[in-house]
């Protein structure tokens, strides 16, 4: 039983990567015979990967006609900001309450430690990475695991759009990460959650800017993805 358990986790880890940076087109049905020799598995185990995709965002199934990768229009990125500001207004709001002052001392450390990378000519992923760091640390003060595994699900299903913004705007610097750190340090809950709608709503527009850039970039062959060793997919 282990084994198959850990058949299906590695399966679910390979399709996942290559949902998260669309290595399957935007709608497009997925061919689960294709796929099963792609990745080296039977279909049993692929199904109930594909499964747990959908369960978790990156794919859609219609009866009938089976999987399909999600969509990657306006309105869907539009409401994965949403959720997004939801999320992690609401966190912040917990974490100012709940942080430890070594917490928050902790996350200007960071803050600070990779702000010469910012200045750099990094990879795009790597600074989609840096980002994606900083909102999970604040998640995690909120001390409410639920509002963590939803902001990460967010992250990876917001990735790919994100890294073909990044790579428009090599200038961005953590200053409003920092903006957001001072409010909390204060303990002002509405300060901090204010900043941070701020904060995500510029992202929002942004992102919804380079959703036509990244449906275009898909279709000239340009998945501007690659996937590491662990399953995560870096740009």
């Amino acid at each position: 039983m282990a084994s198959v358990r850990g058949v299906v986790d590695q399966v679910y880890l390979e399709v996942r990567a290559m949902a998260v940076g669309f290595e399957f087109k935007p709608s497009e049905r997925i061919n689960e015979i294709h796929l099963s020799r792609e990745v080296g598995t039977s279909r049993t185990p692929l199904r109930e990967a594909l499964n747990r995709l959908v369960a978790e965002g990156f794919l859609t199934y219609r009866t009938g006609q089976g999987f399909f990768c999600r969509s990657l229009d306006p309105a869907s990125i539009l409401n994965l900001y949403e959720a997004r500001q939801a999320v992690e207004c609401e966190g912040i709001r917990l974490a100012s309450r709940r942080a430890t002052e070594t917490d928050i001392t902790g996350i200007r450390a960071f803050l600070l430690e990779i702000e010469p990378i910012y200045q750099g000519d990094a990879e795009v992923w790597t600074l989609v990475d840096l980002d994606e760091e900083f909102h999970m640390r604040v998640i995690r003060l909120s001390a409410n695991a639920e509002l963590e595994r939803l902001l990460s699900n967010l992250n990876a299903r917001s990735r790919y759009v994100r890294c073909i913004d990044m790579e428009t705007r090599r200038s961005i610097t953590p200053a409003d990460h920092m903006r957001i750190v001072e409010a909390l340090e204060l303990r002002d809950a509405d300060t901090a959650a204010s900043r941070m709608r701020e904060h995500i709503s510029r992202r929002q527009e942004e992102a919804l800017e380079a959703a036509q850039r990244a449906f275009s970039r898909l279709y000239v062959g340009d998945s501007f993805a690659r996937r590491s060793p662990s399953g995560s997919v870096h740009a």
